[in-house]
Parts: C-alpha cells; structure tokens; sequence
C-alpha cells in the first residue's frame, strides 16, 4: 500500500503554502482535487510526469475514492485542499474512507498537512478583527440544514462572537446571508464593522469595509469571506480591529481609538 495525504494548500497565492504541503506534492505520484484549486498549483505540477484527477464542483465523494483507490493501488497520492483542509475541507472525507475499509485494505494514512485557511488570510486583509474569540460558520445548507445554521448564528452572535461566514451567497442562495443580518441585529448596533473580502490571496483580491446595516448591500459571492465583528471591533484608518483587552493593562491603548 501507498500513502494518501491530504494537503492544504492555502488560500491561493503559492507563496502561502507551506514547505511541508509543497514536499508533499512533489513526491506524490498522483494529485487529485477539485479543478480549480489543480489551476491555483499547475505552476508547480509542470513537467513532473505526475498523473493528475480533477473533478467538478459537487463530486467530492468520487474525487475521494478515486484517491483512496489510487493509493491502495501502490501510488503515493495527495487530495489538495484550497486554504486548511481540515477547515470544510477533505480532510474529514477522506478519513472516514480509509477508515471504512479493511485494516488489511487501507493505504498508508499520511495525515492532514495544514495551511492558511480563508478565514486568516482574510484576517489579515483586514487588519486583525479576530483578536479575541470568534466562531466560524458555513452559510451553506447543502449538507447542514439551515434550521442548525440560524440556530448558531443566533448562540454565537448572543454571545458576542465576531462572526467568519464561509460561503456567504451563491447564485441559489441569495436570502441567507439577509436572514444572518437579520439575527445578529438583534444583539448589535448597527454601526457594528463587517468586514468582506473576495478572493484571498488571489489574483483581483478585494476588499470591502461596511457596517451590520449596510454590508448586504455590498457584492458578496461564493469566493467571498464575511467577518463581522462584535460588540468591542473597531474601525480606524482602513483596518477592523476587534481588542483582546490591553486597554486594561495601558489606558492609552482604549484613548487610541
């Protein structure tokens, strides 16, 4: 048996991945993953002789098996994430697939490798609104149902988490990122910073800073990463700051914004 391990090659730009992911590219004899993020890491696959899967949007199980049999043929293999693949990644996928095979069957678990997720390289684009406790959660209700999602847009937001909202609006899902607005008004002022960034790290990143009242009003896609933020998050100069409580410790800090 070969080894199967599942890579994060972050957010989009190859100058954010990880030696440790770049290596284990390079030695795979097969890279499987979803036909975008093959285009984000072509420039690397170049001439290596590797055999390369890619499959569409929706076919995550099949691209997984596809990967799981490849490596129990005897081909070292990678499945490559964008951002962590840990984070709604294939991480998970691809585990519960080895290990629903016979020990004697399985191929070589060569771990998750870690990258930058969407969620800090978006942090980052906006200056530092993830200071102090926040909660991540996916807007789409493919495979979780929207019941559950406002159940935990509502705990969070209650309890004054800055809010990272994975795939935000698509084509068909345009009404849940209103609902989500909706909600946290209920435990917000309206002036409240959100921030929006589209195609982290990405060729054409951008970014966009608006309040909880107005930031539906904003483009907002699929590639697109919404951070809003919570009750102590400030804006100045361009970047969203959420404090994690220096201002107690020097009073100059809190007189700075």
């Amino acid at each position: 048996m070969a080894k199967l391990t599942v890579v994060g090659i972050g957010p989009g730009n190859l100058l954010d991945m990880t030696q440790r992911a770049r290596q284990a590219i390079e030695q795979a004899r097969v890279v499987v993953g979803y036909h975008t993020y093959i285009r984000l890491v072509e420039p690397m696959l170049d001439g290596l002789g590797k055999e390369i899967i890619g499959t569409g949007m929706m076919q995550e199980i099949d691209r997984c098996r596809m990967a799981v049999e490849k490596a129990a043929e005897g081909r070292d293999t990678v499945v490559i994430s964008s951002g962590d693949a840990g984070i709604y990644g294939m991480a998970g996928l691809v585990l519960e697939l080895v290990l629903a095979r016979p020990a004697e069957n399985r191929p070589e678990w060569g771990g998750v490798i870690a990258g930058v997720s969407a969620v800090q390289a978006s942090a980052a684009v906006l200056g530092a609104p993830l200071m102090h406790d926040f909660a991540v959660i996916s807007l789409s209700n493919l495979l979780t149902s929207w019941e559950t999602i406002e159940k935990r847009v509502r705990l969070a937001a209650e309890a004054d988490f800055v809010l990272a909202l994975y795939n935000p609006k698509s084509k068909r899902r345009t009404e849940n990122i209103a609902r989500v607005q909706e909600i946290v008004l209920r435990y917000r002022d309206l002036a409240t910073p959100v921030g929006i960034v589209t195609g982290a790290s990405r060729e054409g990143e951008q970014k966009v800073l608006s309040t909880l009242a107005d930031f539906t009003k904003e483009e907002i896609n699929m590639f697109s990463l919404v951070i809003i933020g919570n009750s102590q998050t400030y804006v100045k100069e361009g970047w969203m700051l959420t404090p994690r409580g220096y201002e107690k410790k020097d009073s100059g800090l809190g007189a700075s914004r």
